[in-house]
């Protein structure tokens, strides 16, 4: 690789750091470890081709386009998280990998199979979650990081409230979101 190209890499990288909260190879290699898997076996669940989970690995694609990949991505770093803290086994994890894989995504607002999938774990289903996922999911299927970044800038001195519900939905983890309902719940 030259200089050019590893200069765009870490430019993509950086770019993911701010659209998904860290850089998309450290991410997928942490789903590979926690849920057993190999990065075939990972890019046949998320529903993109071998090549394309190398680039975004690599720095070489910045963005996931699909908002239905970025769902499942979502989708098995809950199930991570799951795994890691033995709520999870690795039978249902296998399952709940397939349903994944199988939703492809769906309508981003159906909470059907949001329900389904956490019960399925043996897991409560957490509302508050699910529909800050979808949220989450809505506003990034119309734009991506930057440009709801820009949007919530611009609407700060004006609309402050609009501006960090874009901010908080739009790019933010979905702990800080997830607090934000709550907060805004009455």
């Amino acid at each position: 690789m030259d200089a050019a190209q590893q200069e765009s890499a870490e430019k993509a990288r950086e770019q993911q750091t701010t659209w998904y909260g860290e850089p998309l190879g450290t991410l997928f290699r942490r789903l590979i470890a926690d849920l057993g898997l190999n990065q075939a076996r990972l890019a046949v669940v998320l529903g993109l081709s071998a090549p394309m989970l190398s680039q975004l690995m690599s720095g070489q694609r910045a963005k996931i386009g699909n908002p239905a990949v970025v769902q499942r991505v979502r989708s098995l770093q809950e199930l991570a998280t799951e795994v890691r803290a033995g709520r999870v086994s690795a039978a249902e994890a296998t399952a709940s990998m397939e349903e994944i894989r199988r939703t492809a995504g769906g309508n981003v607002l159906s909470t059907a199979s949001g329900a389904t999938r956490s019960s399925s774990l043996g897991v409560p289903a957490n509302p508050t979650k699910r529909v800050v996922r979808e949220i989450q999911a809505l506003l990034r299927s119309v734009s991506d990081a930057g440009e709801i970044q820009a949007a919530s800038r611009l609407l700060s001195d004006s609309h402050p409230e609009l501006a960090e519900f874009l901010r908080v939905y739009g790019v933010a983890r979905t702990r800080e979101a997830v607090e934000h309902y709550e907060r805004h719940q009455g």
